[in-house]
């Protein structure tokens, strides 16, 4: 499995050019090194020459690795170096094991590296456990611990004070909550990343002050992860940073790091489920990186359009950081660790703290995935996800398509839409998927992957929503009284192709890349005519509707 490691960080590499890397480096020489991007690039072009690839770039990559080594150590300049100084530690250590770059040049580096005092290189610095820092202090501690485990420098203090402000903000399931969002609008990725650094640290052999403690908050949150994951191999939706083809590679670094946890302690069914998970976010991982041209985002717009993506998630710095996370993924592998031939977790209903406010449902290959409060600037209230094992991941739908995203798209959603249900008042159709309107768990039943929520309309008008799993998909009963409607994202447009639609009155299908996505409903299936857009590409919305009492089944099969 390590080596499928280097293989996709060389796929990921592949999306530069050799003209692209020498037009980034004239770029950082002239106007210096302002973020993380050119020096991950660096990092994992080092890397691939230790591994006996891309040796072609070994002049360039000298020239490159200089310019990171000297402006660690330039005053006053905090180029990202929290994130920064790992990679290039990591990459030297690679490097000098090979034995591809000369001593001299090796040794300057190292030199370079341990000069570094973390109070002058670093921009985010904790004075005390009460400072109110983002996860930039883990990125900050994890730098610093990578020069004291490969023996270049360090200080082990400034890597505990670094996590003492830290801890406070996991929650009761062990997840991270990112202190500068609202307290109820936590983002996946950032939870990922942030375990997956403090699993990163123990596994390169931190037992400072809060050793224990860390461990605990990994291993109560591990096996929620693992029910976390999609039928597809994904991440959850939810929040900033999401639906890049980096987001994968840190919860492979947690199942790694749980692996190894489950073999120690002899239980290895469990640690054989953990490398079926793996292998799970590896193939979705490829799936992505073997399409022409290669995107850094999962949809196929172009790359200039900046299509889904956040002002600071340009291509330059997280294509390569998709890279650069496999790699993090790849220290922690034991190969020794075989995978579970059998599904992994494969009965799921699950629901996370209020911070996240998410519900998982998996069961027979489909994975469901609920948002209850979403974030409106990023998803939608209903369910958001429904995938199918083997299925395109955008075919139903990946995440939520919200009315004011903070991610770029080319299209206004005029009202955010999910898989969720309406009601029609004064001939205007309400959606639950907005976030004026409450959503409730009334019952989650765990052996057989079902739930059933209450959506909130005004004047005290409720629907109950009745979800369940088998072979034959997702069925969903929609009660309440008078006329019902249930939304349904039609997948329309990925950035590249269209899809092929075909509806009559009770039923409509989606073909896309040899699979069909098909609804079917006791109801009226009618188009609202509005067209609507999520990261993933453009969707229109159509409704099923009937009086009283309305069934909706959600099929994905293969053409």
């Amino acid at each position: 499995m390590k080596e499928i490691y280097i293989e996709l960080m060389e796929k990921a590499l592949m999306a530069y050019t050799d003209e692209h890397i020498l037009r980034y480096l004239d770029d950082v020489k002239t106007n210096g090194l302002t973020e993380h991007g050119f020096p991950r690039l660096t990092a994992n072009i080092g890397i691939l020459l230790a591994h006996e690839r891309r040796i072609d770039l070994l002049p360039i990559f000298i020239e490159m690795m200089d310019v990171c080594c000297d402006t660690f150590l330039r005053p006053g300049v905090h180029a990202a170096n929290e994130f920064s100084v790992r990679e290039i530690v990591c990459c030297i250590i690679e490097v000098e094991s090979a034995k591809v770059i000369e001593y001299e040049t090796i040794s300057r580096w190292k030199k370079k590296i341990s000069e570094i005092i973390a109070e002058e290189c670093y921009d985010r610095i904790v004075k005390s456990e009460t400072d109110c820092i983002t996860n930039w202090a883990l990125f900050g501690a994890a730098s610093e611990y990578a020069r004291i485990h490969f023996g270049l420098g360090g200080n082990p203090e400034f890597v505990d004070r670094q996590i003492s402000c830290q801890l406070k903000w996991f929650d009761e399931n062990g997840m991270y909550c990112d202190h500068y969002q609202e307290p109820i609008h936590q983002p996946i990725v950032y939870d990922f990343c942030s375990r997956g650094l403090l699993a990163l640290m123990l596994h390169l052999g931190y037992r400072g002050k809060y050793y224990q403690q860390i461990d605990n908050l990994l291993k109560r949150s591990g096996i929620l992860t693992l029910k976390m994951q999609s039928s597809t191999g994904e991440i959850p939706f939810g929040g900033r940073s999401n639906q890049f083809l980096h987001n994968e590679a840190w919860m492979m670094l947690l199942f790694e790091y749980e692996a190894q946890r489950y073999a120690r302690e002899g239980n290895n069914n469990l640690a054989m489920t953990f490398k079926a998970a793996v292998i799970r976010a590896l193939d979705v991982t490829e799936s992505w990186l073997d399409k022409r041209p290669i995107r850094h985002i999962k949809n196929r717009f172009p790359t200039e359009t900046k299509y889904g993506c956040e002002d600071y998630a340009y291509f330059d710095k997280y294509m390569i950081t998709a890279a650069s996370n496999l790699y993090v993924a790849y220290l922690v592998c034991d190969d020794s660790i075989p995978a579970s031939l059998t599904s992994t977790c494969d009965l799921v209903a699950f629901q996370t703290s209020a911070s996240f406010h998410k519900l998982f449902l998996r069961s027979c290959g489909y994975a469901l995935e609920f948002d209850l409060d979403a974030d409106p600037h990023y998803d939608a209230n209903g369910l958001g996800r429904v995938q199918r094992e083997g299925a395109p991941s955008a075919l139903c739908l990946s995440s939520p398509c919200p009315a004011d995203p903070k991610y770029f798209v080319d299209i206004k959603t005029p009202v955010p839409l999910s898989l969720c249900s309406a009601i029609c008042v004064n001939g205007e159709w309400l959606l639950g998927a907005e976030n004026r309107y409450e959503i409730s768990v009334c019952d989650v039943t765990k052996t057989r992957a079902s739930a059933t929520l209450v959506c909130h309309f005004p004047n005290e008008k409720t629907v109950k929503e009745m979800y369940a799993l088998d072979e034959n998909g997702v069925k969903v009963n929609v009660e309440g009284e008078g006329i019902l409607g249930f939304a349904l994202p039609v997948f329309a447009f990925d950035g590249e192709k269209n899809t092929e639609i075909s509806v009559d009155r009770h039923s409509l299908t989606v073909a896309y890349d040899q699979w069909i996505c098909k609804y079917t409903s006791n109801g009226t299936i009618t188009n609202l005519n509005r067209l609507a857009a999520n990261r993933n590409g453009y969707y229109h919305t159509y409704l099923a509707e009937n009086r009283n009492d309305l069934t909706v089944t959600i099929e994905l099969f293969m053409i």
